[in-house]
């Protein structure tokens, strides 16, 4: 089966695609879309679409996995930023019929290391040696995203 995880964001979102066998993996693809900004909103978002729309095209996943939304009252502007690009990412999916899950980062987090409290370099980590990658310059969004697609088949491949 073939998984795109999406770890979304305005300015920059993450994409990692995978192959699986069983519970193995194999990396396909995976990179950062991202936008300038300096650009008013609807231009990024329309950058983020089209950049998106490209990656469902070239990684020609069977399923999307995103980060379900959250919001710190701290910071409640994110997440409304967060919402516009998960809008975006839906949109495209919808277009080419690709059914989408999403999972809260906890359960991506005990998922893939065991612990739903793990760093962001532990989960950098265990996806670096399920991947059997040696290299670790990759942005953080794109190891998010990696990890979001293997959590689907440790988490047992549900449909939406």
């Amino acid at each position: 089966m073939r998984i795109l995880g999406v770890d979304p964001g305005i300015q920059s979102t993450g994409y990692g695609a995978i192959q699986t066998e069983g519970k193995s993996f194999r990396l396909i693809e995976a990179g950062v879309v991202s936008t300038p900004r300096n650009k008013p909103l609807a231009e990024r978002l329309e950058r983020l679409r089209r950049g998106l729309r490209q990656v469902l095209e070239n990684c020609q996943p069977e399923i999307v996995i995103v980060e379900e939304l959250y919001s710190h009252a701290q910071h409640p502007r994110t997440a409304i930023l967060m919402g516009h690009a998960r809008g975006v990412l839906l949109s495209a999916c919808s277009e080419k019929k690709l059914p989408v899950v999403d999972f809260p980062a906890k359960r991506v987090k005990k998922a893939i290391t065991g612990n739903g409290n793990a760093t962001k370099g532990q989960m950098q980590e265990m996806v670096k040696m399920l991947l059997r990658l040696k290299e670790t310059s990759c942005p953080t969004d794109v190891f998010d995203a990696l990890a979001l697609a293997m959590s689907y088949v440790y988490l047992g491949n549900r449909l939406p």
